[in-house]
């Protein structure tokens, strides 16, 4: 029973530590990536930060791919 306890911790400990590193990733590619178009950037920055790693998952998935195809970074 300990063993189970122990494991539930670590994979809860590798999702925190990942999630955590996912979210800095995307502060990093919004920060050095992003143009500099109006607000965009500042915009898509506080959304990653405020909202944490569902933030980034949103920058991920909707603005990045826009990103990348638009300007090729």
């Amino acid at each position: 029973m300990p063993f189970i306890i122990i494991a539930f911790y670590l994979v809860i400990l590798a999702i925190t530590v990942l999630g955590a590193i996912f979210w800095i990733w995307m502060i990093v590619d919004c920060a050095t990536n992003e143009p500099s178009e109006g607000n965009d950037k500042v915009i898509w920055i506080l959304v990653v930060i405020l909202a944490g790693w569902i933030g980034g998952a949103i920058y991920y998935f909707v603005r990045r791919p826009e990103r990348i195809k638009k300007f090729g970074k």
